[in-house]
C-alpha cells in the first residue's frame, strides 16, 4: 500500500503528518513524502507520476485560506481524473470543519487522535468494537495507569443524571465520584428529618436508591467509568449496601475520626463514630471492595501542624490494615493548607509515604491517589487552571495509580460537565508530558530533609498515642484515639472551641512548612517537647 502527501499551499508544518508517516511506514506502508508547503499543482503532478493509494493532505493554517485551497484541490483532481483513490485530511479543529465540507476525504484525523486511533485506520480496523472496560478498581489501575477521577454532584437530580452521561460519553474519566448533598448523606434513610430549603446543599440532592441507579445507568456509555461515593454520616451499613447495590461502589471512602462531632457533621461521639467507621471498614473487606480512609487532609484543612498530618495518615492506614483492608486507596492531598511551598508539599507527602507503605506485605498494598487542595484555587479562572496544572505536575514525582482532579473552576463555582472534561483534558497532557520523561524533584536536598525531620517527629508523636493505654494494639482502640484528641496530642487550631477536643495548638506556615509554634515566643515548637508537656499535664 502506497501513501504519499505533504502539508498543502504555503503550510510548513509538518510534524503532524511525519508522525503520521511513521506510522505507517511501520506498519509496512510504502511511503512518499512531499516536504512542506505544496502548491495544488505540485499534487497533481505527484499523484499523477507516482501512483499511491492514499493521498495525505495537512492543513494548520487559517480556515478562509483552508476552503479556497481545498475547493481548487477538489476541482483540480476531478479535472484530472484522480478521484479513483483515496484522500485523507489532516489539521486543526477548524481547518477539519472545512474539510469536512468539501466532502472528498474518507478520514478527517483533528489533532486529537492518539497513536492507537491512527493503527486502526491505517490497518483497517477502525469499526467500532464493543470494548470490554475493567469494572472494578484494581483491575481499571493494571489496564490504564494513573486513571483519573473526579468529584460531581450538581443541586438538581436530573441535571446530575444528564452530566454523568455526558462525562462517560467524553472518555476521558475513569471514575466518577458521586457528591450527596449533606441530608442525602447525614439522613438519607430519616426523610422526616429532611429540610426543604437545604436540598442540594453541597451535592445532588438522592432520596432513593432509584435515584443512584439512574445515575450509574446513565453513566454506561463511552469508557465506563467506575462510580463511587462517599459514606454516610448516619447508617453507615445500610448506607453501604445500598451504593454497593445501585452504583457498583467502586471504593469505600470513609474517615477514621470524623463525620461526628468534630466537625458536627453528625451527632456522633468522636469514640463511637472511630468504632462505626471500622466497623464499615470490615463490611467493606467482606464484599472485597476496595478502602480509603479519608482522614489526614481532614487535619491540614484545619491548619494542624504537617507532624500530626503525617502521623494520622499513617494511623489510618494501620487501621484498614488491622480492619483486614487488602487493597487500600491513600490519598495525598497536596496544597493543604493552601500556603504550603511546593517542596515542603512534597516532602510531607513522601514522609507519609514511606511509612504508609511501610505497612505492605502479601495482604495488604495501597495504591497512591493525589490531588490538588481545594482552597489553592483562586477565583480567577485562568490563574485557576495554572494552579490545576503546576499541583498535578508536582503530584506526578508520587507516581500515583490514581489522579483526583479537582476542576479548575472549583474556587469560583461547582464544577458542571463541561469544566470536568476540560479539567481531565488538561491533566491527561500533564500526565503524558511527564510520562516521556521528567526530573525527580523528591530527591531535592531541602525535600529530603524536611522528610526526615517529619519522619523522626511523626514516630515520637506515634509512640506518645500508644503509651495512653496499656493495650496490645493501641492504634486501633477508639478510647485511645478519642483521648489523643481530647488531651491535645491529635489537635488542630481550628478545632478552638470544640467541646469533644482541646483546640489550644497554635500552628504557623514557616517556610512553606506548618509548625507548631509556642504561642508566647512565637518560635517553632520542637515536637518532643510538645509531647512531653502534655503527657506531663495528663498523668
Amino acid at each position: 500500500m502506497k501513501l504519499m502527501g505533504g502539508p498543502l499551499g504555503k503550510d510548513i508544518h509538518v510534524a503532524g503528518i511525519i508522525n503520521f508517516f511513521d506510522i505507517a511506514k511501520g506498519l509496512g506502508y510504502e511511503t512518499d513524502y512531499l516536504g512542506p508547503a505544496n502548491s495544488v499543482e505540485d499534487f497533481i503532478k505527484n499523484i499523477t507520476r507516482n501512483k499511491p493509494d492514499i493521498v495525505a493532505i495537512s492543513y494548520r493554517l487559517s480556515p478562509e485560506t483552508a476552503e479556497e485551497l481545498l475547493v481548487q484541490f477538489k476541482d483540480a483532481i476531478k479535472k484530472a481524473g484522480l478521484t479513483d483513490r483515496k484522500y485523507i485530511f489532516g489539521g486543526t479543529p477548524a481547518t477539519a470543519e472545512i474539510a469536512e465540507q468539501i466532502s472528498i476525504f474518507e478520514k478527517i484525523f483533528r489533532g486529537g487522535e492518539s497513536k492507537d486511533d491512527i493503527k486502526k485506520y491505517l490497518t483497517g480496523n477502525e469499526l467500532k468494537i464493543t470494548r470490554k472496560f475493567p469494572d472494578n478498581l484494581v483491575d481499571r489501575i493494571k489496564w490504564k495507569r494513573p486513571i483519573l477521577r473526579h468529584h460531581f454532584g450538581l443541586p438538581s437530580l436530573e441535571e446530575t443524571i444528564e452530566g454523568a452521561k455526558e462525562i462517560a460519553e467524553a472518555g476521558v474519566l475513569d471514575v466518577i465520584s458521586i457528591g450527596p448533598d449533606q441530608d442525602a448523606q447525614e439522613y438519607c434513610f430519616h426523610p422526616e428529618l429532611q429540610k426543604p430549603e437545604r436540598k442540594g446543599d453541597g451535592g445532588v440532592p438522592i432520596r432513593t436508591p432509584e435515584d443512584l441507579k439512574r445515575i450509574y445507568e446513565a453513566s454506561r456509555c463511552g469508557n465506563y467509568p467506575l462510580v463511587r461515593c462517599y459514606s454516610g454520616t448516619n447508617d453507615l451499613i445500610k448506607m453501604a449496601e445500598m451504593y454497593v447495590e445501585t452504583i457498583n461502589n467502586a471504593w469505600c471512602a470513609v474517615p477514621l475520626m470524623w463525620y461526628n462531632v468534630l466537625d458536627r457533621r453528625s451527632k456522633r461521639l468522636l469514640e463511637d463514630a472511630i468504632r462505626e467507621n471500622q466497623e464499615l471498614m470490615k463490611w467493606h473487606v467482606e464484599k472485597g471492595i476496595p478502602v480509603e480512609v479519608n482522614e489526614s487532609h481532614q487535619w491540614s484543612l484545619r491548619r494542624a501542624p504537617d507532624t500530626i498530618a503525617v502521623a494520622i495518615a499513617y494511623i489510618a492506614a494501620y487501621n484498614a490494615k488491622q480492619m483486614g483492608v487488602n487493597n487500600y486507596v491513600s490519598q495525598y492531598m497536596f496544597n493543604t493548607p493552601g500556603e504550603t511551598s511546593p517542596k515542603m508539599d512534597l516532602a510531607k507527602m513522601l514522609a507519609k509515604i514511606e511509612l504508609i507503605e511501610s505497612l505492605h506485605d502479601d495482604n495488604f498494598i495501597s495504591y497512591r491517589q493525589v490531588r490538588s487542595g481545594l482552597l489553592s484555587f483562586p477565583p480567577d479562572l485562568d490563574m485557576a487552571k495554572g494552579q490545576l496544572l503546576f499541583s498535578i505536575s508536582l503530584a506526578m514525582n508520587l507516581d500515583p495509580d490514581i489522579v483526583h482532579v479537582v476542576g479548575y473552576c472549583e474556587g469560583c463555582y461547582v464544577a458542571r460537565p463541561r469544566d470536568i472534561i476540560e479539567s481531565s483534558k488538561m491533566v491527561q497532557q500533564v500526565i503524558k508530558n511527564y510520562k516521556m520523561g521528567a526530573p525527580d524533584m523528591s530527591l531535592d536536598p531541602d525535600v529530603q530533609a524536611r522528610k526526615h525531620g517529619l519522619k523522626k517527629d511523626t514516630l515520637l508523636l506515634i509512640d506518645a498515642i500508644k503509651s495512653l493505654g496499656h493495650s496490645e494494639d493501641p492504634l486501633t482502640k477508639p478510647n485511645i484515639l478519642s483521648k489523643a484528641v481530647e488531651i491535645g496530642l491529635l489537635d488542630a487550631p481550628d478545632l478552638k472551641g470544640n467541646e469533644y477536643a482541646r483546640g489550644e495548638i497554635c500552628t504557623e506556615m514557616i517556610n512553606g512548612a506548618c509548625y507548631t509554634i509556642d504561642p508566647e515566643t512565637g518560635d517553632i515548637l520542637d515536637e518532643k517537647k510538645r509531647i512531653e508537656n502534655i503527657l506531663q499535664e495528663n498523668k
